[in-house]
């Protein structure tokens, strides 16, 4: 993973990194584990009130 990042990278673009890399792991999990929302359940819960 540090081996992609540039020469002149700094503290938090390592920091950076960590982050991502977690979030796309800590996603993939709870979609195995079927902790997932539908994009039509989304669409409902942030539509408008009328």
């Amino acid at each position: 993973m540090l081996r992609d990042l540039p020469e002149d990278a700094d503290w938090g673009d390592v920091m950076y990194k960590i982050y991502v890399r977690q979030s796309i792991e800590q996603g993939l999990k709870d979609s195995q584990e079927g902790r997932v929302i539908s994009h039509e359940e989304i669409k409902k819960r942030f539509q408008p009130a009328k």
